[in-house]
């Protein structure tokens, strides 16, 4: 039998941080990720898809977000399992009563910890989160879900591997051995957004759709064969639409920063690209504000979106470039007086840096008489 494994969602996410146009396109991505993970179930022979949590990014989503939803999963050939997460709990008369309305026979909401016979054979053993923070583990219950001998067993369940996230986290905390305690031939987490393996029958499908700049993986969701006592075949699908990428660069002149910048974008599809870009060194003066500037006028267009962090990129004015700020007089003095403040370091530093900048910058635009 194979199932598609997802979770993560977070359907609604307001990615406030960014201008109207880009937040319309990532809040539409996520709703064509339903799209790509139904697409891959029938492809693949995949007759149900399990959502570990966090299938909405709040408890109490707008309409179009729900109605969205249960259209893009209606239109394919699969069942959808959907296991509330500490984004959007179960409670009573809350978000997923407003999904049972508008959902058909295909869906089915897991708001209660008991089996179901997916297939004959194969039970799915839910552990919903009723809370958005429980101090108990949620997958506790497994132990007392009784299901026939030499039946396949699947756990579905949203939270932490104990000892295990990036900051020590204290809530949703699951064994990490859950899957051999309570005899699951997979178990099928959501909480994490990357893909994550924990042991052979335990694994993260982490977001379909990136949401932040985290790492360079795209968006997946895994393909899971399971027989009765053997360990499950998994088999990561990309869905993702954008691609979220973190860069470092030491430039010390524009040739570094232009080797650096044809090797990214020889490596990926601009328009669907977001980088979060730092850029540390010392170079000339005029190369940074070139830099800055190609950063600004050009890559930034070509990209989805672009986020420069330039304050460890020094911009020191040569020999020449002083030179011919001399020739001006009093602006040969300022200039000598904000690259000594410049050595000498200290609070005043960086401004002393962009008072340079703008200073050799109003100079070569001729804008001083």
């Amino acid at each position: 039998m194979k199932i598609i494994h997802s979770a993560d969602w977070q359907l609604g996410k307001p990615f406030r941080r960014f201008e109207p146009e880009v937040r319309a396109a990532l809040t539409e991505a996520r709703f064509d990720a339903i799209d790509a993970i139904g697409r891959a179930a029938v492809c693949n022979d995949a007759h149900h898809v399990i959502v570990a949590g966090d299938i909405f990014d709040t408890e109490g989503p707008e309409d179009r977000t729900i109605i969205q939803a249960v259209s893009r999963m209606s239109r394919h050939a699969c069942h959808w399992w959907l296991l509330p997460g500490n984004h959007d709990f179960a409670r009573n008369g809350g978000l997923w009563d407003r999904v049972r309305q508008r959902a058909g026979d295909t869906i089915r909401v897991l708001t209660e910890p008991y089996p179901w016979e997916i297939e004959p054979g194969v039970w799915l053993l839910p552990a919903p989160l009723v809370h958005r923070h429980n101090l108990e583990d949620p997958t506790d219950i497994f132990d007392s879900m009784e299901t026939p001998i030499g039946c396949v067993r699947i756990g579905v369940a949203h939270g932490s591997i104990r000892g295990f996230g990036e900051q020590g986290e204290t809530k949703n905390q699951i064994a990490p051995d859950r899957a051999r305690r309570s005899r699951l031939d997979y178990l099928a987490l959501g909480d994490w957004h990357g893909a994550l393996q924990i042991d052979e029958r335990t694994w993260y499908a982490g977001t379909p759709e990136p949401d932040r700049f985290h790492r360079d993986d795209p968006g997946r969701a895994l393909l899971v064969e399971l027989s009765a006592g053997i360990a499950p075949t998994v088999t990561p699908i990309r869905t993702g639409h954008f691609q979220w990428l973190i860069r470092d660069w030491t430039v010390n002149d524009a040739k570094a920063f232009e080797a650096a910048r044809d090797e990214l974008l020889a490596a990926i599809d601009p328009p669907l690209t977001l980088v979060q870009l730092t850029l540390a060194g010392v170079t000339g003066l005029a190369d940074r504000i070139n830099i800055l500037g190609y950063l600004e006028n050009d890559l930034s267009h070509r990209l989805r979106y672009l986020d420069v962090r330039v304050d460890n990129l020094a911009g020191r004015p040569s020999d020449d470039d002083l030179a011919m700020l001399a020739v001006e007089g009093i602006l040969g003095v300022a200039a000598d007086k904000l690259n000594a403040r410049i050595e000498t370091g200290g609070p005043d530093a960086i401004v002393a840096k962009r008072a340079l900048e703008r200073l050799f910058v109003e100079y070569s635009r001729k804008e001083y008489t």
